[in-house]
């Protein structure tokens, strides 16, 4: 049975969301570029946010660190120019390569451009610190001595902004009755909190 989109919201804030830093030093320390980095984390919250249920997962951390890693190893199939020893390991594998349809694309721009759209309309304070950090990649450190604010702040809005925009997204999925999801038209986010 499924879950509300609050509740899951909720979950991910308290169980996935306080690892990402530890992730984030997983990847590095596995020589993952920094913007890639980004890509992979911000990957693994949509896919981890668009489940159903999470009552099926025992740890957030371990379901984060294990999403991570399906990201990448889905990216270094579809790379189109691999290092030689990628490919061996990706032979050891037995990975198969599924491009995604041109559909899948089409939705994922669409999806892409929605969430521009949730972006822009995060407070100001909240989406300047949440494009630095999350888009930009900046540190907390360089943020905070940028806008004068202390790292606690800097984290705080840049969980927050997410946290807004998971749940205007939530709100805007409609499930069409063949199971393809689909954004509304409208944005809005609620500045509470």
């Amino acid at each position: 049975m499924g879950q509300s989109r609050p509740e899951i919201i909720a979950w991910v804030s308290g169980h996935v969301l306080p690892h990402e830093k530890d992730v984030r030093a997983w990847l590095s320390r596995h020589g993952i570029a920094a913007d890639q980095i980004d890509d992979v984390v911000q990957e693994a919250y949509c896919r981890i946010a668009a489940l159903d249920s999470v009552s099926h997962i025992a740890s957030g951390r371990s379901y984060l660190f294990r999403t991570a890693q399906n990201i990448l190893l889905e990216q270094i199939r579809r790379a189109r120019v691999v290092r030689i020893d990628t490919v061996a390991e990706i032979e050891c594998l037995n990975i198969v390569d599924d491009e995604p349809s041109p559909e899948r694309i089409a939705a994922g721009r669409l999806e892409l451009k929605q969430v521009e759209k949730l972006i822009l309309a995060l407070p100001e304070k909240c989406r300047k610190i949440f494009v630095l950090r999350r888009i930009q990649g900046m540190s907390q450190r360089s943020i905070a001595a940028m806008l004068g604010v202390s790292e606690n702040t800097v984290e705080a809005q840049a969980a927050r902004g997410l946290r807004l925009i998971l749940t205007a997204m939530t709100e805007q999925t409609s499930t069409r009755p063949n199971g393809i999801r689909e954004f509304g038209a409208k944005v809005r986010i609620r500045h509470g909190n």
